[in-house]
């Protein structure tokens, strides 16, 4: 064996040996390349006795005597929880007050209606406006870390109260079902399976419909976007809206969890950082700088059907120190990522060219 067969020798036992390891390896950064988003914290949630003297309040069984259904349903979620504490206002009446009155008053009624309606005004049924049927919810929900700002959320200034995205039991809601979406352009295509609606209910934060058609029946501008080519997953069931934005309010603009390109690196994580040479443009505009969050009809969620137009929004000065070619070779030469390739930042190249 003369010494070339050797050398190839020698490299084939190597490759045999460090190959399947190495590719194990890129395939799994690959798949870490993007993750999913992070599993919702516990609850911050603290309880709070409704006021009122003990005398007036009737007990929670007083209550499902006639609501039976509602009953039963709201015995599965969380705001039916014990509170050894507490010798009176926890259950029902936790939200819709005491309801001994309103008991009292709908037995004296005798099936008349004027004494119905008027006995059923003396509890709290979150007929009231917007701001004080949100109220009553913040009581106790104001401790919680995820809806402390709903106060200062554009929902809140729009008229959107609490129970007209949440059902504590799910009877208004009965017979909504949970395949609205489903008709949506693209949206038999990697569709994520449906669950039966109460599961569905207790699962996602008492919703009364599920995402993202709940926001859909508001924003529809919003869902337009999503039906365009290039969007991201949320009709196939892959995303949703609560991935980005917090519904309760945040400090961010429009309710995003976290500031602008912060929440993209989330799931985008390869395009993190930090990196030695930055691009100015993705740390001060952020990632919607050159990226349609929703939905566009360019490649890669882009706002410019051609990425070098979308460079030019910036890079405009032939004469600047940062724009080497003249402007005609930016409009006839091609996209600028044949050679900027990584405009999210480097560790190489100042000018992105690796």
């Amino acid at each position: 064996m003369n010494m070339i067969d050797l050398k190839q020798s020698r490299l084939n036992r190597w490759l045999l040996a460090f190959a399947p390891p190495i590719l194990a390896l890129s395939a799994l950064s690959l798949a870490l390349a993007q993750k999913q988003p992070a599993a919702n914290e516990s609850s911050t949630v603290q309880w709070k006795q409704p006021a009122g003297n003990p005398g007036d309040f009737a007990g929670t069984e007083v209550c499902a005597g006639c609501h039976v259904v509602e009953d039963s349903q709201f015995a599965k979620t969380a705001h039916a929880a014990r509170h050894a504490e507490a010798a009176y206002g926890t259950g029902c009446e936790s939200c819709h007050g005491p309801g001994k009155a309103h008991a009292d008053a709908m037995n004296a009624a005798g099936g008349d209606d004027e004494k119905l309606q008027a006995a059923k005004k003396l509890v709290f049924a979150f007929h009231a406006s917007p701001a004080k049927n949100s109220a009553k919810c913040l009581t106790c929900h104001v401790s919680s870390q995820d809806q402390q700002h709903f106060a200062r959320s554009e929902h809140h200034f729009n008229g959107v109260a609490c129970n007209t995205c949440h059902a504590s039991h799910l009877v208004e809601s009965a017979g909504v079902s949970n395949q609205a979406g489903a008709e949506l352009p693209l949206a038999q295509f990697f569709t994520a399976v449906r669950r039966q609606e109460e599961q569905r209910w207790l699962s996602s934060s008492l919703l009364k419909k599920s995402q993202p058609a709940l926001c859909y029946s508001c924003h529809g501008a919003v869902q337009s976007q999503f039906t365009l080519p290039s969007h991201h997953r949320v009709n196939e069931g892959l995303m949703k809206c609560t991935d980005c934005h917090s519904p309760h309010g945040t400090r961010n603009q429009p309710m995003l969890k976290k500031t602008n390109w912060e929440g993209c690196v989330n799931c985008h994580i390869e395009k993190r950082g930090p990196f030695i040479f930055e691009h100015a443009a993705v740390k001060v505009e952020g990632c919607t700088a050159c990226h349609s969050p929703h939905g566009t009809v360019s490649r890669m969620l882009l706002l410019r059907r051609e990425g070098r137009f979308l460079c030019l929004q910036c890079h405009v000065d032939p004469h600047a120190p940062n724009v080497p070619h003249g402007r005609l070779g930016f409009a006839t030469r091609g996209e600028c990522v044949r050679c900027h390739a990584t405009v999210h930042g480097s560790n190489h190249s100042k000018f992105f060219l690796d």
